[in-house]
C-alpha cells in the first residue's frame, strides 16, 4: 500500500509538472511568434531586405480556373488571433478574476503616449534589438524547461522502474511465502494425525496397563487361598496315589485316636 500511495503521488506530481510544462511552452512559443511577427513588420519599414512576405493564399482548382477566365479571387480570410496576426492570444486565469471584481469600476485613464514619431534607424534598431534580446530570453527559458522536463521524466522513468522491480520482488517473495505457508500447514495437518493417532495408542495402552494391573492385584488379594488350595489339593492326590498303592489309612486314623486317648 505505501509503495502504491507513493507510486500514485509521484504519478500525479510528474502530471502536474507535465501541464506546467506544456502550458510555458505553449505560451512562450505563442510569445516568439508574436515578437517574431512584429519584427518583421519592423523590417518591412525599417529594413526591407529582411522583410519577409507573408505567404500567398494558396487557390483551390476551381478558384484558379474562375481567375484565369478573369473573375475574382476569393477574399482572404482574416488570419484571426492578435490583431489578426494568426497567433493565439495567452490568457490568464487572475486576468478573468479581476476583471470580474472590477466589472463595474470606472475605467482607468488612458496610458501617456509618445511624443510625435520620428523615423530614426538607431531607435529602430534599438527596440529590433530589444525583441531580439526578449526572444533569445524565451530561448532560454524554453530550452532550460526542456532540460528541467527531460530531468524530471528519467526520474519519473527510474521511480517506476525501481517500483516495478519492488513489485515484482515483494511479489515473488509474496508466491515463496504463501508456498511455504502451505507446506507448514500441510507438516502441521501430518503432525495433527500423529497425535492423535499416538493418542489412541496411548489410551489402548493405559488400558491394557490397567487391565494387567486388575489382574495382578486379583492374584496378589488370593494368594494365600489359592496357595492353600494347591497344598490341598496335592495332598489329596498324594493320599489317592497311596490309597490306589494299597494303604490303608483308616487304621492309620484308629490307632492316631487310641494314642490320643491314652495321652488325654
Amino acid at each position: 500500500k505505501a509503495l502504491d500511495k507513493s507510486v500514485a503521488e509521484a504519478t500525479d506530481q510528474r502530471m502536474a509538472e507535465n501541464a506546467e510544462f506544456k502550458e510555458l511552452m505553449a505560451s512562450d512559443t505563442a510569445a516568439k511568434e508574436l515578437l517574431g511577427f512584429a519584427k518583421n513588420r519592423l523590417n518591412k519599414f525599417y529594413n526591407p531586405k529582411l522583410y519577409k512576405a507573408l505567404a500567398k493564399q494558396e487557390l483551390s482548382a476551381e478558384d484558379r480556373i474562375v481567375v484565369n477566365n478573369g473573375g475574382t479571387p476569393p477574399p482572404t480570410e482574416a488570419p484571426g488571433g492578435i490583431a489578426d496576426t494568426g497567433i493565439a492570444a495567452l490568457v490568464q486565469v487572475s486576468a478573468h478574476s479581476q476583471l470580474g471584481e472590477n466589472a463595474d469600476a470606472a475605467p482607468a485613464p488612458p496610458p501617456a503616449t509618445w511624443d510625435a514619431y520620428t523615423t530614426k534607424s538607431e531607435e529602430n534598431t534599438g527596440v529590433v534589438a530589444m525583441i531580439d534580446l526578449l526572444i533569445k530570453d524565451l530561448d532560454k527559458e524554453m530550452t532550460e524547461a526542456e532540460t528541467s522536463e527531460k530531468d524530471a521524466q528519467t526520474d519519473y522513468n527510474a521511480l517506476m522502474s525501481d517500483a516495478a522491480e519492488k513489485r515484482a520482488t515483494d511479489a515473488k517473495a509474496l508466491t515463496e511465502k504463501s508456498s511455504a505457508k502451505a507446506d507448514t500447514d500441510a507438516a502441521l495437518q501430518g503432525h495433527g494425525d500423529a497425535k492423535k493417532a499416538a493418542i489412541a495408542e496411548l489410551m489402548a495402552t493405559e488400558k491394557y496397563a490397567q487391565s494387567l494391573h486388575s489382574e495382578c492385584d486379583w492374584l496378589v488379594q488370593y494368594y494365600d487361598v489359592r496357595k492353600t488350595a494347591r497344598s490341598e489339593e496335592i495332598e489329596s492326590l498324594h493320599r489317592a496315589k497311596a490309597v490306589l498303592s494299597g494303604a490303608d489309612f483308616a487304621l492309620v486314623q484308629k490307632q492316631a485316636r487310641t494314642f490320643l486317648a491314652r495321652r488325654l
